[in-house]
């Protein structure tokens, strides 16, 4: 579902409003200030478990309900969330067996956030009871436009290796493979002797000697991905069943790679998605795009909440820096470019105490007298002039397979090489995407491809029968496809495919006989003057045609990048991972032959474009100058925001963003 409120008209705009950590008369200069801002929408109770149930079975909602009727009699909505994120001390210290282990039996105790071993009946049942009281009592206020359950699951706890949570691995593993027999030969547990003869032996991951089981390790990441979904299940479900109609949804962290949210996208009302700048990346907008781009695709090319970024300085980064003038503004456009119909942020007011106590917030420790505040304010303006966004939806004709699955298993130690990492692989396409202005989907390697004309794989290392399939049905219909290297080798349970590597041989024309990963630092020099890094592969085009060689090192003359026509369609396969100039020029090359148009002909340097898409026609395009000067951009349109008319085009000032609509 798209991020569709009836409560709201335009952008959402606010942030998480911690008011229990204020005496109530801050909240009614918080409400003057609300409206000042512009601001729309609070997310409110995220972490307040302790202040509305302060012993067992023992609620206290009047400061709540205060909190709500104020919201309301100012037309701020509430996105009210189930607090359930953080037990409060008296049900940990009641139930010391619901606190979550480690995997070498070390348990973690109460006194921050997530301390929850999602597998524990006592903590199920206990924010069950919690939910039941706050949707009874909510369900018709004229606040609520949306319930918010639980908060980021599997940021600081994904997994558990308890006890509890033994059994329930096990429960889950029986109805994976019914049997030992086939539990043993997914696992390949004839190695090591490993071999198990009664369910009850079965643990999970803990902290053996050397290397665990991998298909273990990687069948425990989907385990522990389903449990935390059930937990959202259960809550959700009670909320339907008491306040019909209202959305419920629950904010995504995807940048921690912990739970497979292609499973949870089609069990939330809206996706919701958390982001955070990395402060001191050499391109910070990298990230933010990526992950964008990412929640878009999870809701399924529509609108999506932007739940929570920050206005300025992160705190649990290890320097805490602080955004320059204009960069709360680039930060918070730039989602809005790439799909979503809301900026909100973590969090209304900066903290006085507690552990995020330097976590920057709408309204700063030093109050309104400040550049955050006035940027904030006129945020909030600029957005509501740019209201008929809203519903709009990005264009993209590029599809980046990306599977949890596979980047767990991927991830696993024990691999040919520690340099190839699967995210830093897809980091490195979707730059390169972005450079060119080529906007981007992800997508399952199960799901519907006929809409792309261009298909990426720059790190599917496992892939199922199924899914392999799938890519040769698209490809054989007329579809393009680029298959990167280590791609296909290892099927859903973690185990090689035997013969020559992958999953694609026919497909891609290719036979891949031996991985050879480079040293530290080592390159090898390519026959287009490319340049390879950190892996090569020693591969036969049996039917491809070579386009690229290596010219030197120990597989010099052997391909590198091959071309197999394939149906109606063309696959590509590249054996190494190219440097930035060269993977941007061949990603260009194959979108531009597969009959896609970047939407600048010859972007400028550090100039980012996308575009998004009413039904009816009208387009916006978005423009975003990351660069230290004004930098002139030749399109047409009508200005909306961000930018000044020039004879050739349009001009931006530095770390600026221009907002166009196409002229019809």
């Amino acid at each position: 579902m798209a991020f569709d409120i009836p409560a709201l008209r335009g952008l959402a705009f606010g942030g998480d409003y911690s008011a229990e950590q204020w005496p109530e008369e801050v909240w009614t200069d918080d409400v003057r200030l609300m409206k000042i801002a512009g601001v729309n929408l609070a997310t409110v109770g995220v972490f307040s478990w302790a202040m509305l149930e302060t012993a067992p079975g023992r609620y206290d909602f009047d400061w709540l309900d205060r909190l709500l009727d104020l919201l309301a009699r100012h037309g701020i909505a509430a996105d009210l969330a189930t607090a359930t994120a953080a037990p409060p001390p008296w049900f940990s210290h009641a139930h010391s067996e619901s606190l979550p282990v480690g995997p070498d039996g070390t348990r973690l105790w109460y006194g921050s956030r997530q301390s929850f071993c999602p597998s524990s009946p006592a903590y199920r049942d206990a924010a069950a009871a919690l939910v039941e009281q706050l949707g009874t009592r909510y369900a018709g206020h004229p606040a609520l436009a949306m319930w918010h359950v639980n908060n980021e699951y599997g940021c600081h706890v994904a997994r558990c290796w308890c006890d509890t949570s033994a059994e329930a691995f096990r429960g889950w593993l029986r109805d994976r493979y019914d049997s030992l027999d086939a539990l043993n030969t997914a696992w390949g547990t004839a190695f090591w002797s490993q071999r198990y003869t009664d369910w009850e032996q079965v643990l999970p991951p803990r902290q053996t000697p050397s290397f665990a089981n991998p298909t273990q390790q990687l069948d425990f990441h989907r385990f522990s991905s389903r449990e935390l979904l059930d937990c959202y299940r259960a809550e959700r479900d009670i909320l339907r069943r008491l306040s019909p109609g209202v959305p419920v949804t629950t904010n995504f962290l995807v940048d921690r790679w912990s739970v497979d949210f292609w499973a949870w996208a089609g069990e939330v009302d809206l996706v919701a998605m958390d982001h955070y700048l990395t402060a001191g990346r050499v391109d910070p907008y990298a990230d933010l795009a990526l992950i964008a781009d990412l929640a878009r695709s999870l809701a399924g090319g529509r609108p999506w909440a932007l739940m929570e970024h920050a206005t300025s300085a992160v705190n649990w980064q290890p320097r805490n820096l602080a955004k320059p003038p204009g960069r709360l503004r680039r930060d918070s456009l730039g989602h809005v470019a790439r799909g979503a119909d809301s900026v909100l942020y973590f969090q209304w007011r900066a903290s006085r105490s507690g552990a995020e106590k330097w976590h920057s917030g709408m309204v700063p420790h030093a109050g309104t007298d400040t550049k955050v505040w006035r940027e904030v304010v006129a945020l909030g303006s600029e957005l509501d002039g740019l209201a008929e966004v809203v519903g709009s939806e990005v264009i993209a004709e590029v599809a980046v397979l990306l599977d949890w699955s596979s980047i767990w298993a991927q991830r696993h130690p024990s691999q040919p090489s520690v340099d190839a990492d699967p995210i830093g692989c897809i980091e490195q396409w979707h730059a390169a995407l972005r450079a060119a202005t080529v906007t981007c989907d992800f997508a399952p390697p199960g799901g519907d491809l006929g809409r792309y004309r261009l298909v990426l794989l720059p790190a599917l290392h496992l892939v199922s029968e199924a899914d392999a399939a799938n890519l040769v049905a698209y490809v054989a219909e007329g579809g393009t496809v680029l298959v990167g290297p280590y791609a296909g080798v290892v099927d859903e349970h973690d185990q090689i495919r035997l013969g020559g590597y992958g999953a694609w041989r026919e497909l891609l024309g290719v036979r891949v006989e031996e991985f050879f990963p480079l040293d530290v630092g080592a390159t090898v020099a390519l026959s287009d003057g490319g340049t390879g890094r950190v892996w090569t592969e020693l591969a036969t085009a049996d039917q491809a045609e070579v386009l690229v060689s290596y010219a030197d090192g120990p597989l010099a003359g052997g391909p590198a990048l091959t071309r197999h026509q394939y149906g109606r369609g063309t696959a590509y396969y590249l054996g190494t991972h190219l440097d930035d100039p060269a993977l941007r020029a061949l990603l260009t090359r194959l979108a531009v032959d597969a009959g896609l148009t970047p939407i600048l002909a010859t972007p400028p340097p550090g100039v980012e474009a996308v575009q998004r898409r009413h039904p009816d026609g009208r387009r916006y395009t978005f423009l975003a100058n990351d660069t230290d000067a004004p930098v002139e951009v030749p399109v047409d349109g009508s200005i909306l925001t961000g930018a000044a008319r020039v004879p050739d085009g349009i001009q931006i000032p530095p770390h600026g963003l221009a907002v166009l609509r196409d002229r019809c």
